[in-house]
């Protein structure tokens, strides 16, 4: 299953589900849990398939020998557990619709809790209850059943952890506020992990949610091993506060084949992992700007004291004392730097952290700019890197990462302000893309003097834009054969048919272009392995990069000239329809070949994309080799830190830089002259809807 196919997936079956809660009477937080259930059930019996043969193989020749084992014994050895026949997806899927479904697979999530004993009392199985509380939910369990089954019975573990954090993140994105305790958005948790790039070991979580932070982890190892078919080297461990959510987490590490625990713990006052310098990484996202934790709790525990306590504007609490009355209890005025405090404690030497933290954090005064003093004199903070604002459900305003490495050896701090790099997904929210993860993540490499992966990746982005457009370029025969077919079918003008024809004409001889770009790319990639120096590959890449400049400047223009024809050729015909009081409408061809026409913008725009992305690297990078960049990124010195007053806001540093678009005051005019004319356009065409929806209300009426 490619990645198209995956995302299809998810969305299919995250709509279907969806529509399913909008017709029942459960609310997004009781719904949850019981669908990420059965999402593990399926992944659990796909996993149980897939070594079924070779359980009953060595089943059958032991039996009757003294080394007879039972099934149970077996399968629990090769592939961690044991499913009864009543625990079999398909037994369930094929239940009569009169049978108490809901219950039935409440016994199987028992059943598969007695052989895994790590899962006991994790799986969900009261919360099927739910479903039989009103007629109106009866129907959800089947319903569900069926919609998972679509999940291929070969899918394997990577697919199912997709599906299970796809789930998350919208189940997230419902439950508002809320959904924001047991969630991180993927695209924040891999960022952290491609800076502090976990290479197995120990990983801590003291605020783990739902284990999101783990999973990129585990993928990243994953990704970068040699031995793809070896065991991931890495036990995580997690402590979260909310039961429900503990729940999700140890699913969610099963459903990843992730080895590990996940304990309920309050942070702030219990240590159940002994975390003082136990951990090769840590990462989290903690709640922030959290003011009742109580001083007495954290001021003598070293996971908190190391550095310093926060004690600045200290507030009082009531609490009942022996005597029944009230007591003032001193508390700490922020649990940010709790948390701070606990990442750079927590780490073994050389180890590696990286923590979401409020905005606020990064300059806060008093006894907080003491500790962050302190840490920095002690060498422990890597880089700060400011997040663009909405790419938290919860969070609109903008947070920071904090990384630690206490394996560091120059002085100097990396300042990363990334608040204008992002993906708009919705209105309201926002998303780094693969591509602009790797992009930011180049920036600690680059300053790490690892300047091959700075090349390696102008070179994946040049080779994949070349198969993007080689693509769009298969489909261009098809489309101008539609377009001409429609010209001839359509009674235009001969002046708005020629230019229609002339756009073709151009469409075709710039596309022609692509096999010289084509013949130069594969005449780089074959000379790729003969240039030996950074410096001859980086200018291999920049000399290939400037002669896709004219190539996409004569796309664009023909694109535009097309659609500019199209557009012409609309206006004509309601001129005409409206000359005889008649309405206009689009026959299905020209619907049809509209729709090949934005299809090719956006093939246009997902080639291009990558070419984008090389220009971004090479402006800001042009030797392929750490430099500031204005705007972007600094490495400030432990001086020019104490000038700011040991503020940690890449702000201070990086500066600002304002960016043109580029265009001459000639093409800005033409531009907006021809969204006039497209306005125009549309509102001609509302008025013809006015007249045609007023006559039919008269006709209606009889006014």
């Amino acid at each position: 299953m490619n990645r198209d196919q995956l995302k299809k997936l998810e969305a299919d079956l995250w709509a279907a589900a969806d529509k399913l809660r909008a017709n029942s009477d459960l609310k997004a937080s009781e719904y949850s849990t019981p669908v990420l259930g059965l999402i593990f059930l399926k992944f659990a019996d796909n996993r149980y398939r897939q070594h079924e043969a070779a359980i009953e193989q060595e089943f059958k020749k032991l039996k009757g020998t003294r080394a007879e084992r039972s099934e149970r014994d077996i399968a629990i050895e090769k592939c961690g557990f044991y499913l009864k026949p009543q625990a079999r997806y398909d037994y369930l899927l094929n239940l009569p619709e009169q049978e108490n479904i809901a219950q039935a697979i409440r016994a199987a999530m028992a059943s598969i809790e007695n052989t895994k004993p790590e899962l006991l009392g994790v799986l969900p199985q009261e919360e099927y209850d739910r479903f039989t509380r009103s007629s109106k939910n009866q129907h959800i369990p089947k319903d569900l059943l069926k919609l998972f089954s679509d999940i291929p019975v070969d899918a394997s573990g990577d697919v199912f952890g997709q599906i299970y954090e796809y789930f998350l993140a919208n189940f997230a994105l419902s439950e508002g506020q809320g959904g924001g305790e047991f969630f991180t958005p993927r695209s924040v948790v891999k960022l952290m992990t491609e800076i502090i790039e976990p290479h197995g070991g120990k990983v801590f979580d003291p605020a783990c949610g739902s284990g999101g932070m783990f999973v990129q982890s585990a993928e990243f190892i994953h990704q970068h091993q040699a031995d793809k078919a070896a065991d991931l080297d890495v036990f995580v461990c997690g402590t979260e506060k909310t039961l429900e959510t503990v729940k999700l987490a140890k699913m969610n590490l099963a459903v990843n084949n992730l080895r590990g625990d996940i304990k309920q713990a309050n942070t702030y006052y219990e240590d159940p992992f002994n975390a003082f310098g136990a951990f090769d990484y840590v990462m989290a996202n903690p709640p922030f700007n959290v003011d009742d934790v109580t001083l007495d709790a954290v001021e003598k525990d070293r996971r908190f004291n190391t550095y310093g306590v926060p004690r600045n504007k200290t507030k009082a609490k009531g609490a009942a004392g022996k005597d029944g009355k009230e007591k003032a209890v001193e508390t700490v005025p922020n649990g940010n730097y709790l948390w701070i405090n606990l990442f750079a404690t927590s780490l073994k030497p050389g180890g590696r952290a990286a923590l979401v933290m409020a905005n606020s954090a990064s300059d806060a005064r008093h006894s907080e700019a003491d500790i962050r003093r302190t840490l920095i004199e002690q060498n422990l903070i890597y880089g700060m890197l400011t997040l663009p604002s909405n790419l938290f459900y919860t969070v609109t305003l903008p947070a920071t990462l904090w990384f630690f490495d206490k394996g560091k050896t120059d002085d100097r701090v990396l300042f990363i302000d990334a608040r204008n790099i992002f993906t708009q997904v919705d209105r309201a929210h926002r998303e780094l893309s693969d591509e602009q993860i790797q992009n930011i993540a180049l920036i600690p490499r680059l300053h790490k003097g690892r300047r091959q992966e700075f090349v390696d990746q102008v070179d994946r982005y040049l080779h994949q834009g070349m198969a993007q457009l080689k693509e769009a370029a298969e489909h261009l025969p098809a489309l101008s054969e539609r377009l001409l077919d429609v010209l001839a079918e359509e009674a235009a003008d001969a002046q708005t048919s020629q230019a229609a024809r002339d756009a073709i004409a151009a469409l075709q001889a710039q596309w022609g272009q692509l096999a010289a770009l084509a013949q130069a790319q594969d005449q780089h990639e074959r000379t790729r392995g003969q240039k030996h120096s950074v410096e001859d590959r980086n200018q291999a890449q920049h000399l290939l990069r400037a002669q896709f400049t004219p190539f996409f400047t004569g796309l664009h223009a023909a694109v535009k000239a097309l659609d500019k024809a199209i557009r012409e050729m609309d206006k004509r015909k309601a001129e005409a329809a409206k000359a005889d009081g008649k309405r206009a409408t689009a026959n299905r061809q020209t619907k049809g070949v509209k729709a090949a026409v934005q299809a090719l913008h956006d093939e246009l725009k997902a080639a291009e994309l990558y070419y984008q992305h090389v220009s971004w690297l090479q402006e800001r990078f042009p030797k392929a080799a750490y430099e500031d960049v204005t705007g972007l990124c600094k490495l400030a010195s432990r001086e020019e830190i104490a000038e700011q007053d040991w503020s940690l806001n890449p702000g201070r540093y990086v500066g600002v830089v304002i960016e043109e678009d580029g265009k001459t005051e000639e093409e800005f005019l033409a531009d907006l002259t021809e969204v006039g004319d497209e306005l125009a356009e549309l509102q001609s065409e509302a008025h013809v809807l006015e007249a045609v929806i007023a006559r039919n209300l008269a006709a209606l009426t009889g006014l």
